[in-house]
């Protein structure tokens, strides 16, 4: 956190020394090893050769505009122009004295908050939410944690697939083949029976397909039994919605479906028209390459034995219907004209790149006063896979369902707490179950490299050493029990002493980069970088522990100490809430 300061300071210095040099790139960063100091910036060398300058006399002449001496030693130049700088014990003192204080949790709120749009988690209307769900949703809160936490203004958004031609045969099935007793029972696994036999069915029968089509016409008209019917659907699977994401800890601002947006397709693909931005073709509109892009760059262009062909974004088929493309334009529209935000993310899974360059560069053509002012951000991810290299299936191959792969890690999580600690009464390895085992599937999830696909591995999730959230929420717990034995302390008397024991030091440096690893995750959106500092987090305190007696310390180090416990126990709390991961405080 004190980077902030420093490098503020360093802009100031380098401004002085080249007026005309933009500040943005002038960045301090934790040093990468401790021998270097505890903050470094080797951004003056970049400037230095944009200016044909000696990066090593530029940086000689901004270090003598720089004044640090309250917050550092004298700043070193090291090699062709990095700046090192090293704090003074009193600073480390300060900052922990003002976050005991509760002033801060070694973050600031951001200085220009921005309002974004985070389109995440979207399952479809009769059909049970399956194990990909976890991606995108996991990820999805994630970021919109972290960008309230930051002090952004956040409208999450659960675009649900409730309209569409599957409900046609929906209907069909709902209207012939239900049975009330299974629907009453399961009503989930019901609707997903009926989908299947009748497209099974219609396969087989044309002239069921034809009926599929005519109930989808009746309901697209406005028929009030199907509108009715399907409105049922609409319910009993929200039913099952809730339950997952109230298991999550998941919630949204808005939970606005494709159907929503039905009533603006038509206008979308006129304007379009209108504009010359789309034509006909064989029956149907679409939007071509215009041309602007070179070929290999050109989402409307795709490459057949080395030629480039036409591969139009498609916005009303040859039979009148509408598509995504149709209905992701009117809700780019639609959330641009209502929260005017600064950026609309969409956590989607990387296969669906294709179709969001398609639609970033359709609306940047058909608005581009809109496109210039909000940034549209596709933010893609891997498979999950199992342990064999395939997609994660069970073992007679099907899909797994989210909601079983929930129970089963609270289960398997409750095996391992009462092996651990039988001396509890059940409701308790229960509750400390659910926090492990549900936290446990969120983090091996947020823990990969999101663009990467990952290997679901039951055993190395639920481990309570290495990179997972039973270690980290482990740790949390044995920092707040050493805060709870330890009882009040003094902010004020960490003014008194100053950390000498390498453990301390480390401990704290780590701490001071919480605020800078949130912001990164912002940045990037990518989770991992939390995951990843909260489990070096985790090992730093560990080492603490074990080499720094608290307790039984002398005071002002017993107060310094107990603080650092406090601190720990706080941000990894904080830092796993972000995660959408709950803490216990008995493991």
């Amino acid at each position: 956190m004190l980077h902030v300061p420093l490098e503020q300071r360093l802009r100031a210095a380098v401004a002085a020394v080249l007026p005309d040099a933009p500040s943005t790139p002038v960045q301090v960063r934790p040093a990468t090893d401790a021998k270097f100091g505890d903050y470094q910036c080797n951004s003056l060398m970049g400037l230095a050769k944009e200016r044909k300058l000696n990066p090593r006399a530029l940086a000689t002449q901004v270090v003598a505009q720089l004044d640090v001496a309250d917050l550092c030693l004298p700043v070193e130049i090291a090699g062709p122009g990095y700046l090192n700088f090293r704090l003074k014990p009193d600073a480390w003192a300060a900052i922990l004295a003002a976050t005991a204080r509760g002033e801060h949790l070694f973050f600031r709120p951001a200085a220009q908050p921005k309002t974004l749009v985070i389109d995440f988690s979207s399952p479809n209307v009769a059909k049970p939410m399956h194990v990909g769900h976890i991606r995108s949703t996991g990820i999805g809160d994630c970021l919109q944690r972290t960008f309230r936490l930051l002090g952004h203004r956040v409208i999450s958004d659960n675009h649900l697939g409730d309209w569409g031609t599957q409900f046609g045969k929906l209907l069909v099935g709902w209207k012939q083949r239900l049975d009330p007793g299974a629907l009453a029972a399961d009503p989930i696994a019901e609707m997903e029976r009926l989908y299947r036999e009748i497209n099974a069915a219609c396969e087989a029968d044309p002239s069921l397909l034809d009926l599929a089509r005519e109930e989808l016409v009746r309901l697209q008209a406005g028929d009030p039994e199907n509108l009715g019917v399907w409105k049922e659907m609409i319910r009993l699977s929200q039913v099952q919605f809730d339950s997952i994401y109230g298991r999550l800890g998941v919630q949204f601002d808005q939970t606005l479906g494709e159907s929503f947006y039905n009533p603006q397709l038509n206008g979308v693909v006129h304007d379009l028209l209108a504009r010359g931005l789309a034509r006909e073709s064989e029956g149907a509109v679409a939007v071509f390459s215009d041309g602007t892009l070179p070929p290999k760059e050109d989402p409307f262009l795709v490459n057949k034995d080395g030629e480039w062909v036409a591969d139009p974004a498609l916005i009303r088929k040859s039979d009148g219907g509408f598509n995504y493309m149709t209905t992701d334009l009117a809700t780019v529209d639609y959330r641009i004209q209502t929260w005017s935000p600064d950026e609309i993310i969409y956590v989607v899974d990387d296969r669906q790149s294709p179709h969001f360059r398609k639609l970033f560069q359709t609306f940047a053509r058909w608005q581009p006063d809109a496109a210039a002012r909000t940034q549209l951000r596709h933010i893609g991810f891997g498979k999950i896979l199992g342990e064999d290299g395939r997609p994660f299936r069970t073992r007679d191959g099907g899909t797994v369902k989210l909601g079983d792969l929930l129970d089963e890690a609270v289960e398997r999580a409750l095996h391992v707490v009462t092996e651990k600690r039988p001396e509890l009464d059940e409701a308790s390895r229960r509750e400390i179950a659910r926090v492990v085992g549900l936290g446990a599937v969120k983090y091996q999830d947020l823990l990969p490299n999101r663009q990467s696909d990952y290997v679901f591995s039951w055993d190395k999730m639920l481990a309570l050493s290495g990179n997972t959230a039973p270690y980290v929420q482990y740790q949390f717990t044995r920092a707040q029990k050493v805060t709870r034995e330890g009882g009040a302390y003094d902010p004020a008397r960490l003014l008194q002493t100053t950390p000498t024991e390498p453990a301390e030091l480390a401990l704290i440096r780590h701490l001071l980069n919480f605020g800078l690893t949130l912001e990164a995750v912002a940045e990037e959106c990518r989770p991992n970088y939390l995951c990843n500092y909260l489990y070096d987090l985790a090992g730093l305190y560990s080492r603490f522990y074990e080499h720094c007696p608290v307790l039984k310390a002398e005071e002002p180090v017993r107060t310094l100490r107990l603080a650092l416990c406090d601190l720990t126990a706080q941000v990894l709390q904080k830092g796993l809430n972000t995660l959408g991961i709950e803490t216990t405080e008995v493991m």
